[in-house]
């Protein structure tokens, strides 16, 4: 008996996943063979501190067993945590990948088993992401945090867990925040870990955002603080964050590594084809074709975060400042990056950074690269707000350098529309003698000038006529400076805080819903739009006392009382408009219900409705263009990014403007060739094909040819030959003979 346990004992020691579920069933009956396992595994940790280079084959599977059933002994397991822990941060680069994801897996199960919180897991992990080389290891640590941040903010906001971990990443992007400015293509040995660091802290952040965990101005604060690290790929991908690009670089990618897509080219003809050659030509080629989209098409800003800056002003200085002084440390791409979210934030807040126009002047040639992207920047940095006689000498310099006959339609064009965008947002930039130069180029040839031209026109008729000679001005500008309407002077604004604009078409649309007999259940408009309350204890503050001296509250119950009283005061308004016209009507809808977020989105399409019925009846450029912000607004709102009401931000297509079709390159025109010689016979026409499909009669010549003699004889045509004159004859034949001499 004594030899048959002993006997099992041994065989258990050496099938762990047997002795697994047996201390599972029966933590107390075999506490011995744990422990057993368990001193043998801290033996192991013992040599492979002394030697470092011990083989740890067996260890991952013990390890594995060890977590499994850590729970059922807590009292013997309490420094498994920090064992594994140490063993993964001291000795990271001893250990081989798949030990350390037993390891990481060791400790991710023991969070789900509640022996160690999710701060203590996700401390050791933000620890290993700058120090370990493996891509594998990195993606699944990333995986991991992700999906534990979630779960965790998943019911309601964990505040606490929320707090630690946006200190533990501001942290790791102040790590670096002291070392010696590099770009990407100049980076030291000794800074790799601090950027490492800071990197991983942008990327946490944007995925978080972007999955909709965190959207509070702290996260913002930890991306906004990367914008000024010295390491020009961390202030890469902090800035890309802002515009709403997802073209960030990741970490596992080498540093300043662009792919040449001629040199590509050149080396397919070069080299011998071979089918590994031929596969990595491709896939070169595609990367290089998918980086060049990225960077022409310009991206969605990120409405949301712009929103939540801390201090847009000091950011926006801060910026600058750093933007010139790597001037001439960074490539251009980056310089204009940060053009890019400057003039964002410039515009999203009405700032004014005075220093930005005089910087951005060199930049303003013709034959400057980016030089499109630059012009955005610039025509969205411009408001209401900012100085016109600092732009007067942008103006200036965009029309001598684009604006002139030595140079190509394209050119013209977007110097053009750029002068258009900055006349928008500020027209006392502009003089009227040069305003005067450049409507002269709506006489042109080219399409694309006249278009820029006219529009540039077209907008100083609308904003300020005054400027424009008598015979420019239009017939609606000349009736508008006959009433004494004037254009409104810098500073002055016409926006006058009376209600929701456009509400009335709102209150209209549901008055007949109701005559309709339409019920409008309000608790269905709030679905989808629900947003998560950071306060999880709200429903639980019970009934709010309210005290008796409130007598204006309306505790009345009936139904008909309300829409008696409702009629009553609409007979009263339209009384008063009636005998007062010059007293305009303003909705009283919003004072006698709450509207919903459903409400705000009908009220877009119904101003769109009507918008869009004034184009119809004749609308200017202004009616269009408000059609176009409203369809602008509701796209952003429905991607939950705030919409662009005064429209500030502008695309590379409304510089550029409208172009000709581009040539088709050779393979473009043979794959339209191919396309049309689809279903088609090699060397053989089309012509009747479409007739073997269907039953058709015959011609009138193929009966001719099939007709029997005896009845083609009698035919009026064979009796008229035979009965004409000789005269008729001899023309005939001589008409013959001069068309097979014209055949020859």
């Amino acid at each position: 008996m004594t030899k048959s346990k002993s006997n099992r004992g041994a065989l258990l020691l050496d099938n762990l996943p047997q002795l697994q579920g047996l201390v599972k069933r029966d933590p107390d009956g075999y506490k011995d063979e744990f422990i057993q396992q368990y001193n043998h595994y801290k033996s192991i940790i013992n040599i492979f501190k002394l030697q470092p280079g011990y083989n740890l084959n067996e260890f991952n599977n013990l390890v594995g067993f060890i977590s499994q059933v850590a729970p059922c002994y807590p009292s013997i397991t309490s420094q498994l945590p920090n064992d594994l822990s140490d063993l993964l941060i001291q000795f990271n680069s001893h250990l081989s990948p798949d030990t350390k994801k037993t390891l990481i897996q060791s400790l991710v199960l023991l969070r789900n088993r509640k022996f160690i919180d999710s701060i203590d897991l996700l401390k050791v992990l933000f620890q290993l992401l700058p120090i370990t080389t493996s891509s594998s290891i990195k993606s699944y640590i990333k995986h991991v945090i992700l999906n534990d941040m979630k779960l965790a903010n998943q019911q309601s906001k964990n505040h606490k867990l929320n707090r630690v971990i946006q200190g533990l990443l501001f942290a790791m992007v102040q790590t670096g925040m002291d070392a010696e400015i590099t770009s990407n293509k100049k980076s030291k040995n000794n800074q790799i870990n601090s950027n490492s660091e800071a990197m991983w802290a942008v990327m946490l952040t944007r995925e978080l955002w972007r999955k909709g965990v965190w959207n509070d101005s702290k996260s913002v604060s930890i991306v906004a603080l990367a914008c000024f690290h010295p390491t020009a790929k961390v202030q890469n991908a902090a800035t890309h964050f802002f515009l709403g690009s997802d073209d960030v670089v990741e970490e596992s990618d080498e540093e300043g590594d662009e792919i040449d897509i001629k040199k590509v080219q050149h080396q397919a003809l070069i080299n011998k084809s071979r089918k590994s050659t031929d596969k990595k030509m491709s896939k070169q080629k595609k990367a290089a074709k998918k980086a060049n989209a990225n960077k022409q098409n310009s991206s969605t800003p990120n409405f949301p975060a712009l929103q939540l800056l801390n201090d847009p002003q000091g950011f926006a200085e801060k910026l600058f400042l750093s933007l010139t002084k790597t001037d001439k440390v960074h490539s251009l791409d980056h310089r204009v990056l940060v053009m890019q979210l400057l003039t964002r934030v410039m515009g999203a807040h009405k700032l004014c950074v005075l220093s930005f126009y005089s910087y951005i002047i060199k930049y303003l040639t013709h034959h400057q690269l980016r030089i499109t992207l630059i012009l955005v920047a610039l025509a969205q940095s411009v408001h209401e707000l900012t100085p016109p006689d600092v732009l007067t000498p942008v103006i200036r310099k965009i029309a001598h350098e684009f604006v002139t006959p030595g140079v190509g339609s394209e050119v013209v064009a977007a110097g053009l529309n750029s002068i258009t965008e900055i006349s928008r947002r500020q027209p006392w930039a502009m003089e009227s003698d040069l305003l005067e130069d450049l409507i002269e180029y709506r006489k042109s040839a080219d399409k694309g000038v006249i278009t820029a031209s006219r529009g540039l026109l077209q907008l100083f008729r609308e904003v300020n006529p005054s400027i424009l000679k008598r015979k420019e001005r239009g017939k609606l500008a000349a009736m508008g400076m006959s009433t004494g309407k004037q254009a409104l002077k810098f500073g002055e604004s016409n926006e006058v805080a009376s209600g929701i604009e456009g509400l009335d078409l709102l209150e209209k649309h549901l008055d007949q819903k109701e005559n309709d007999d339409e019920d409008v259940d309000d608790e269905k408009a709030w679905d989808d739009w629900d947003a998560e309350s950071d306060d999880a204890s709200s429903e639980e503050e019970g009934w709010v006392n309210v005290s008796d001296d409130d007598a204006d509250i309306d505790l009345s119950d009936s139904d008909e009382e309300k829409e008696k009283e409702k009629k009553e005061k609409k007979e009263e308004d339209t009384k008063d408009i009636s005998t007062n016209d010059q007293i305009a009507q303003m909705s009283t809808l919003a004072t006698e219900r709450i509207l919903t977020p459903a409400d705000f989105a009908l009220l877009n399409d119904l101003k769109m409705k009507a918008v869009q019925e004034e184009i119809d009846q004749g609308g200017g450029n202004a009616a269009k263009r408000k059609l176009a912000h409203l369809k602008e607004k509701r796209k952003a709102t429905g991607s939950g990014a705030d919409g662009d009401d005064q429209g500030q931000f502008v695309t590379e297509a409304e510089i550029v403007g409208p172009r000709k079709r581009a040539k088709n390159d050779y393979e473009a025109r043979m794959a339209s060739i191919a396309e049309g010689r689809e279903g088609r016979d090699k060397f053989a026409s089309r012509k009747g094909k479409h007739k073997s499909d269907k039953v058709a009669s015959k011609t009138n010549e193929e009966k001719k040819r099939n007709k029997p003699m005896m009845m083609a004889i009698h035919s009026k045509r064979v009796k008229s030959k035979s009965q004409s004159k000789l005269i008729d004859k001899q023309k005939t034949l001589h008409k013959h003979k001069e068309k097979q001499r014209k055949k020859m």
